[in-house]
């Protein structure tokens, strides 16, 4: 008896030893985005097979864990690139302009969807990139400008399909509590951020079926998140969130993969300048009714600005965690349905989703209200 426990230990350890190896050799060609979760997947399969009764059973358990990473980072391999072509919206600056130079480097053939096609940014694209990449004036909210743009994606790739659509193009608008966010505000969140991400997606998803390609819509951690000062953006990050749940379940039929992705704080363009900021502002105040604005008083209104200079001054200039997640939802054999890039953004997102809503309140006000300030009826009350 304990000769053949013997041999079958020594049988365990020699599979154990070949599906380690070729996990080792899956994990280096894999995406740093994937390293980290098979190190925390390996952590806790190497506690339980440490809780395991006999070594025969740590290694049962550790060869089945080593089985399990395999059939996993089999699926996180990248697909050649072979000129896939990508549309990609709000292509004039932050992530849309990065991530155009970046799948262009890669082979890809961009399509670049400017707000602008005579702008800087689309001039940079025209004059930095290969002859591979094609700048398409595209303003999502414009329904024609979303057919030309359609027409003349269709005549170049022809009959290969159109592989991926990254709808990216978004604004945030002014910061500052719900209630004094204009309805002209939280109108044009709507309008940009999800009704046009909504339209382009339509209209592109006969290409997409052809090619069994992929759909990537770039959310925010404030769609999963309630961010006080938000109420615009947020709501219509929410909104693309929810449709990209739905469209990841339906689109599955025609093999299309949906990936959804809520980045953290990063410095890009969409806080606007420092005019567009004051022009906002002053737009707000022009517009506040009497008594809300007697209530909330203008230097409680014009501090809402320190929520944006925090978030410059918080947030990471370097957007490759967000090109690297893209990048994988794009290419990967099996992609994520969701990619949470940036510091700690994941745990936030599952501290609300778990947590107890008095307790989530508590820490919001304590940790993510910015500055201290108070509506003027309330500081003459107190």
């Amino acid at each position: 008896m304990s000769t053949f426990f013997s041999e079958t230990a020594w049988l365990c350890l020699a599979v154990t030893a070949v599906l380690g190896g070729a996990v080792l050799c899956k994990l280096r060609k894999s995406p740093g985005q994937v390293e980290v979760k098979v190190v925390c997947l390996v952590g806790l399969w190497g506690g339980a097979c440490l809780l395991g009764p006999s070594v025969f059973w740590v290694l049962i358990l550790f060869s089945l864990s080593c089985y399990l990473l395999y059939t996993y980072l089999s699926g996180q391999e990248l697909l050649p690139v072979d000129q896939k072509a990508v549309l990609i919206t709000g292509s004039d600056s932050g992530i849309g302009h990065a991530l155009s130079k970046y799948l262009d480097a890669l082979g890809f053939t961009v399509f670049a969807g400017v707000l602008n096609e005579k702008g800087s940014g689309a001039e940079e694209l025209r004059r930095t990139c290969s002859k591979s990449l094609s700048v398409l004036q595209l303003d999502i909210t414009d329904p024609q400008q979303i057919k030309d743009a359609y027409s003349k994606v269709v005549e170049k790739v022809q009959n290969r399909g159109l592989w991926a659509v990254v709808n990216n193009a978004g604004i945030i608008g002014f910061p500052a509590d719900g209630e004094l966010i204009p309805m002209t505000d939280y109108k044009q969140c709507m309008a940009v951020n999800f009704f046009g991400a909504v339209e382009v997606t339509k209209a592109f998803l006969p290409l997409l079926r052809k090619s069994k390609g992929r759909l990537v819509n770039i959310s925010s951690m404030a769609g999963g998140l309630p961010i006080v000062h938000l109420a615009s953006y947020g709501s219509s990050k929410a909104a693309l969130t929810m449709f990209s749940a739905i469209m990841r379940q339906e689109l599955s039929k025609w093999g299309i993969k949906v990936s959804t992705i809520q980045p953290g704080g990063f410095q890009t363009n969409i806080t606007g300048t420092t005019e567009m900021r004051a022009q906002l502002e002053k737009s707000l105040l022009d517009h506040l009714p009497r008594d809300v604005q007697k209530d909330y008083g203008e230097d409680y209104i014009t501090m809402q600005r320190i929520f944006l200079e925090s978030a410059d001054k918080y947030s990471s200039p370097d957007i490759t965690p967000v090109l690297l997640d893209i990048r994988h939802a794009v290419s990967a054999k099996r992609p994520f349905a969701f990619y949470t890039p940036g510091k700690l953004v994941y745990l936030e997102l599952f501290f609300f989703a778990v947590s107890p809503t008095g307790i989530f309140d508590y820490f919001s006000k304590k940790f993510l209200n910015s500055g201290k300030a108070v509506p003027r009826a309330l500081s003459m009350r107190n």
